[in-house]
């Protein structure tokens, strides 16, 4: 039995998503980012004595779309503390969050793995403001300090200790991440910091009710870094429980280069953060009323969507989950649906030559200029036979990208792509065809039935490619046999 496969494992993890408001969390500072360092400050931001703060009305509209989407508890009244630490780049000392009254409670969180629906219970989701940045890669000998992230609202999502893998880790960052964006609270951007995951990581025997020593892993950048950091920190801890020595409780950074977790810090506990009451901020009061609004004006959720493509679309899973990856790609096959019933070529379309078109170029959907319904006008096309579908994604789609403007049937017909769909005309050229082949048709007769294709091949040659395969077929086999 291999050692690793005696113990189990324990992850929860904490998400910070950075909203996507235009001003910060409790000041009306512009919240944006790539801007020059440092301009996006001002004397509340920097905690001046006898600044105040208010409450970024947006961001609570963000926490309770939020909370409705993961099923979670909202609180009616919500308080604001102070958590003190001490960091270059948070100008105040410390940090406005919210402590012993997150705004949600409870909720889930449901992923798709290739042989299980993954779920994921959530402790809270609460309000705060973000630190700056420090930046030790751009002066050889000194730390450098923007402050433009700083006050940036976020709401920090915490997990129940739920998940067992890195791999459910990953699935479970790509659905937040989905979700996040189809709300439109938050643009899911690692890269940018706009969505940042911490993970809390401890092993245990198999069977035992008692959870190990956790160890918290930080800056990752990446939902596979995330992944590839909790699989290494699985294997050193079950490691050091093998070799008989102690899990430190601390903080871990991962380096991506070599794939390993080095220890920063021993572990806060909450003492050292001296928790008390924000007493700048008057509690802020959310109603049923409130909530109902919010819920109205909720968009159609990828779980949602999953359930119309594959159930009343009767799309295969994969089809659906690829659709639903990106908000603006649903929204594309959607609209796309509204003026065709084949739902299947319309995923097949958007999935393929629309796909292709838009990774040749480097193009988003939402860049692509040829509306829905002149896809729906070439699958109709098709579907009637009177284009091929080699021909329609090959010269008549790229075509009418170019001329949007035309009807796709019309700017068939220019381009000479319309197939025959005359039978009189078509049953001259199998006549003509077969007549070459008077041997070949006692094979065919005496049970070599593989060699209808040949003669099919025989009679698109003679038509330039233009007879409905669908016809011809037909054609052919009711006059062989005749």
């Amino acid at each position: 039995m291999n050692v690793y496969d005696k113990y189990e494992t324990v992850i929860g993890l904490e998400c910070h998503i950075q909203l996507l408001t235009k001003t910060k969390m409790y000041s009306s500072d512009v919240a944006e980012y790539g801007a020059l360092p440092n301009t996006n400050v001002s004397v509340v931001t920097l905690g001046h004595p006898g600044t105040l703060p208010v409450v970024n009305k947006r961001a609570i509209e963000f926490a309770v779309k939020l909370g409705i989407a993961v099923n979670a508890n909202i609180r009616e009244e919500n308080q604001f503390a102070r958590k003190n630490y001490f960091y270059a780049d948070l100008p105040k000392g410390y940090q406005i969050t919210q402590d012993k009254t997150p705004i949600c409670t409870g909720g889930y969180i449901t992923a798709k793995m290739k042989d299980r629906e993954l779920r994921v219970n959530l402790t809270r989701i609460h309000m705060e403001e973000d630190a700056g940045k420090s930046l030790h890669d751009i002066d050889p000998f000194e730390t450098l300090v923007d402050l433009n992230r700083a006050g940036t609202p976020l709401l920090e999502i915490v997990t129940e200790p739920d998940i067992r893998s890195g791999e459910e880790a990953y699935a479970y960052l790509t659905e937040v991440r989905k979700l996040v964006r189809y709300l439109d609270i938050c643009d899911g951007n690692m890269e940018e910091g706009s969505l940042r995951c911490d993970a809390n990581i401890s092993v245990m025997l198999k069977g035992s009710k008692v959870f190990g020593k956790k160890v918290e892993v930080k800056n990752m950048n990446s939902f596979r870094n995330v992944q590839r950091a909790i699989d290494f920190e699985i294997k050193r801890q079950i490691d050091l429980v093998e070799q008989g020595k102690e899990i430190a409780g601390e903080t871990r950074s991962f380096d991506a280069v070599n794939g390993s977790t080095f220890s920063m810090r021993s572990k806060e506990s909450a003492n050292d953060y001296r928790y008390f009451p924000e007493p700048d901020l008057q509690p802020v009061f959310i109603t049923q009323e409130y909530i109902n609004k919010i819920k109205e004006k909720l968009p159609v959720l990828p779980d949602q969507l999953f359930s119309l493509y594959t159930k009343e679309y009767k799309l295969s899973e994969y089809d659906a989950l690829q659709l639903i990856d990106r908000k603006e790609v649903a929204a594309y096959f959607n609209d796309l649906v509204k003026h065709t019933n084949n739902q299947k070529s319309a995923a097949n379309w958007v999935m393929g030559p629309v796909k292709a078109y838009l990774n040749e170029r480097a193009l988003t959907i939402t860049e692509f200029t040829l509306p829905s319904q002149k896809i729906a006008e070439i699958i109709s096309l098709i579907d009637a036979g009177k284009v091929s579908n080699s021909a329609a994604s090959q010269k008549l789609f790229p075509a009418l990208v170019e001329q949007p403007q035309k009807n796709a049937e019309q700017l068939a017909g220019e381009l000479d792509l319309l197939q025959n769909s005359n039978s009189n005309e078509l049953q001259g050229l199998v006549d003509q065809a077969l007549a070459k082949f008077p041997e070949k048709i006692t094979e065919y007769k005496n049970g070599k039935v593989t060699l209808l294709g040949m003669f099919v091949g025989e009679v698109m040659k003679l038509s330039k490619g233009k007879a409905d395969p669908k016809l011809l077929n037909q054609l052919v086999k009711e006059t062989l046999e005749k």
